[in-house]
């Protein structure tokens, strides 16, 4: 894999549905490019001082919505030549993906199949506001697959789209190097 000379003149943004592997992916492409990697979600849970499913319990959805949108705003402002990787629903509010989309040249959504991320999400539920009540895999797979068909909108305006499949960290990363260097 050619990185020797890849030369990153923009942010690169790594998007999809929570349990895509989005955050992984984001640290390990920023490590192999050399590059400074900021995960939304965890810049999110600094600057407010609590977890996003206390936030979410506090403060409503909807409140989260807009602290996440002024923190996605100041990231793309303040950062340049930076693996960002958005939380599953940024690209889905207000105006986000056309300010993503305007911002960098490099915006990845990374899409797996709903039965992989279900059996994902069911293992991690806990830690995840909008699922952490849903008990079985067919319940699972109910609320993915509808929530995915609603969001697929917004991740569809990426500009670019790996399947992941049951690809390890390595080959994603691997193959947005290879776009990366066209």
């Amino acid at each position: 894999m050619k990185t020797s000379k890849l030369l990153i003149d923009s942010n690169v943004i790594i998007l999809g549905y929570m349990g895509c592997g989005k955050s992984l992916i984001a640290k390990s492409l920023a490590n192999i490019l050399n590059l400074k990697c900021i995960d939304l979600d965890c810049l999110i849970e600094i600057r407010e001082k609590m977890k996003i499913s206390e936030i979410f319990q506090t403060k409503g959805e909807l409140e989260f919505r807009k602290i996440e949108k002024g923190i996605l705003l100041d990231v793309l402002k303040s950062s340049k030549k930076t693996v960002i990787s958005l939380g599953g629903g940024t690209p889905c509010y207000f105006d986000n993906m056309n300010v993503i989309n305007s911002n960098s040249k490099y915006v990845f959504y990374i899409k797996n199949s709903n039965k992989i991320l279900s059996k994902r999400l069911l293992k991690e539920r806990k830690n995840r506001p909008i699922i952490s009540k849903i008990e079985s895999l067919e319940h699972m797979m109910e609320f993915v697959s509808k929530h995915i068909f609603e969001r697929m909108h917004f991740y569809n305006m990426a500009k670019y789209k790996i399947d992941a499949g049951k690809k390890k960290i390595e080959e994603i990363t691997n193959e947005i190097i290879e776009i990366l260097n066209q």
